[in-house]
């Protein structure tokens, strides 16, 4: 029985000690090193708490760039049973689970893209500007989105389109290491800048 017993209470102290105590002070340790990461990389101005650079938001005025459209939803307040649509609601981080041939999704996607056309947008449409992210909560867009905001952009802030889009440049983040994911654009970064006129 002991020979038995034995190995089982070595393997569950070793477990214990690795588990409980040296991979939590491990965590610690590199929470300790990487305190903005840790700390959900919030974004401040000023004093107050704007927002996280990992999560993105429903920006709906012309002076601003916009996200893209998010899927996520909440409760009903009428019918606990029923969802509603909520954009970039972070209680809430899903896809739409609708496939290419759901009604729902083929009507929203034109309804964005003729919203879109009426904020003058001409050409190409880039796919984030009507697609969803897996998480609904995607802080980031494309620079080819970015750029086809700039007009509305600079036209709603009464800049020239020129300093609008040197700004956008400025502010996409190119590929990790030169070669993993895509070049992308933070948009609260990128509407802080804009608030903070450094596009001037």
């Amino acid at each position: 029985m002991l020979q038995h017993l034995r190995p089982a209470l070595v393997l569950l102290t070793l477990f214990t000690i690795l588990t409980g105590l040296a991979y939590p002070f491990a965590l610690l340790g590199v929470a300790a090193a990487l305190p903005d990461a840790a700390n959900g990389s919030l974004v401040k101005k000023g004093d107050a708490i704007v927002g996280s650079r990992l999560i993105g938001q429903n920006f709906t005025k012309d002076i601003y760039f916009h996200s893209r459209p998010s899927a996520t939803s909440a409760t009903d307040p009428n019918d606990s049973t029923k969802t509603i649509d909520a954009p970039y609601n972070a209680d809430n981080s899903s896809g739409s689970n609708l496939g290419p041939t759901s009604a729902k999704l083929i009507d929203r996607v034109k309804g964005d893209i003729e919203t879109l056309r009426g904020q003058g947008l001409a050409g190409p449409i880039p796919a984030d500007a009507v697609t969803t992210s897996g998480s609904g909560l995607d802080p980031d867009i494309s620079p080819a989105y970015a750029r086809a905001q700039v007009a509305r952009v600079a036209k709603a802030r009464n800049l020239p389109q020129a300093e609008v889009a040197a700004l956008v440049d400025g502010k996409t983040a190119g590929r990790l290491f030169g070669i993993l994911g895509e070049p992308r654009v933070n948009v609260l970064e990128l509407n802080l800048a804009l608030d903070a006129g450094k596009a001037k």
